[in-house]
């Protein structure tokens, strides 16, 4: 009786704590099983001491039927209990091993977004590698072109004064985020500026000198241009004196020199020299002075001073829009400048509004295909992408794409797709082998490139970083991996014109 009381007890008191079990943490559980393990063992002795008093007193058959019965259920809790023990052994191991498989995982990251540095730096430097032999080329090419200058005599100025000059070089686009558009030029001619005023014509010598400057100044070879830029100013003015329009169309060009030098203030010297005398020469509203408000806008723009620039921007759109009529395609490049200036002062609402009217005027009256609409529609993209506007910044850079595979390729359809729904479809299979077909099989998409190579570029790289900031890494290595297959088609292309020639 006495046995089967304490088994009862034993009982009980093991239903309870299997009852607590589901509140207690893993180390009380194993503290607890400990602990019971102890007391079966004992129990275990307890029981056979029993049935060894009872075999050597009193033969009860019963009781010891009984008490045998009791070891036989210790024996199985003590069984149990240890392999609770085992199980927890085996879950420390298992937890540990998970950790060290965390930090695995973790390091693997870590090494893989270096590796993806390393990547993008390595990309960089090849595509420097290939400018700068572009470079060499066509520096060689300059070096065979002062050689064969040498055959220029007086007799050159017996050529045909008819010849149509080259426009202003120095009046550009205020240069955006990816490019600066060094050869956009101004909308009114050199031969313009003298009709309207004494009718002085360039000699074809000084017209050589001019177009050299320009030339070598794009180049970089400012040890040459500075001084071929002052000869023609020394000669400018001996002829037709300081206050002349062809003058200040000079001191624009060395202006752009000194400031590709980083010598802004000899730059903003000779701009408002020219402001000056294009003012008193032309008129304060001739495009002219437009354009020269235009270039020390960007001098401002390029120093950082944003709001010293932006009246001189509006001004330059006044006179414009005053002149050449609200819907000029000229205006719409105003417009553009101004936009860019105002984005850089974080006034996105204007920076929204200038270049949607500039698109307008764009697509209006240059066509849909023309290459300022592509390049507006990229720079408002950029302008939505700073502000987080994700979903319209994608639009913008899809229709920019989208155009230029149905100038490349035709209409789209399910045969005919543009490079961002390519990019899009391998992303979403990127898990499957069979249909991430390896890019090369779509084609030679990228060779649309040269449709517009510069903006097209610049929206392939821009709509990847969109992609890679949503997750989508397979769709923006697609793009990054097409822009620079077209950056490399278009070098290719370049060297082959050249050994032609």
């Amino acid at each position: 009786m006495i046995v089967s009381k304490a088994i009862k007890n034993y009982r009980i008191r093991k239903i309870e704590s299997i009852g607590k079990m589901t509140q207690m943490t893993q180390d009380e559980i194993i503290s607890n099983t400990k602990t019971v393990l102890q007391g079966l063992e004992a129990l275990r002795v307890e029981h056979a001491s029993l049935v060894s008093g009872i075999g050597d007193t009193v033969k009860d058959d019963e009781k010891t039927y009984i008490i045998k019965k009791n070891i036989d259920h210790i024996d199985l809790g003590l069984s149990e209990a240890q392999v609770m023990m085992a199980l927890s052994c085996h879950l420390q191991n298992v937890e540990a091993e998970k950790q060290k498989l965390k930090t695995q995982v973790r390091r693997l990251h870590q090494e893989n977004a270096w590796l993806r540095d390393e990547l993008a730096n390595t990309q960089q430097k090849f595509q420097s590698s290939e400018q700068l032999v572009a470079q060499l080329e066509e520096e060689k090419k300059h070096l065979e072109f002062m050689t064969s200058i040498k055959k220029y005599d007086d007799n050159q100025e017996q050529e045909d004064v008819n010849e149509k000059p080259r426009p202003d070089p120095v009046v550009e686009l205020f240069p955006d985020d990816d490019n600066d558009d060094r050869n956009n030029t101004s909308p009114t001619p050199p031969s313009q500026f003298s009709n309207q005023s004494s009718g002085y014509e360039i000699p074809a010598r000084l017209r050589t000198l001019h177009n050299l400057v320009i030339q070598y100044a794009s180049q970089g070879r400012y040890e040459v241009a500075v001084p071929l830029c002052k000869q023609a100013l020394e000669d400018l003015e001996k002829t037709s004196g300081h206050d002349h329009p062809d003058v200040a169309t000079m001191l624009n060009i060395l202006a752009l020199v000194y400031r590709d030098q980083n010598k802004y203030k000899e730059a903003a010297n000779l701009l408002n020299d020219a402001l000056s005398i294009r003012g008193k020469t032309l008129g304060e509203n001739h495009p002219a002075v437009a354009a020269t408000l235009n270039n020390l806008a960007v001098l401002y723009g390029k120093r950082g001073k944003y709001k010293d620039a932006e009246p001189l921007c509006k001004r330059a759109l006044e006179i414009r829009e005053k002149v050449l009529g609200k819907d000029h395609p000229d205006v719409a490049k105003q417009l553009n400048n101004l936009a860019l200036l105002c984005q850089n002062q974080g006034k996105y609402d204007e920076v929204e509004k200038y270049y949607q009217r500039a698109l307008e005027i764009y697509e209006s009256k240059l066509g849909p295909d023309d290459p300022n609409v592509a390049k507006t529609k990229n720079n408002l993209a950029s302008c939505y992408l700073k502000q987080g506007k994700y979903a319209e910044a994608e639009v913008l850079y899809k229709q920019v794409l989208t155009r230029a595979h149905e100038k490349e390729f035709g209409a789209i359809d399910s045969k005919n797709k543009p490079i961002w729904q390519v990019a899009e479809e391998r992303e979403e299979h990127k898990y499957d082998n069979r249909e991430n077909t390896p890019y090369g099989e779509y084609g030679g998409w990228h060779k649309a490139a040269k449709v517009d190579s510069p903006t097209v570029t610049t929206t392939l790289k821009n709509l990847g970083a969109l992609y890679r900031r949503q997750g989508m890494f397979e769709a923006a290595e697609t793009l990054e991996d097409c822009a620079l297959r077209s950056k490399k088609e278009a070098l290719d292309i370049a060297k082959q014109n050249k050994l032609q020639k």
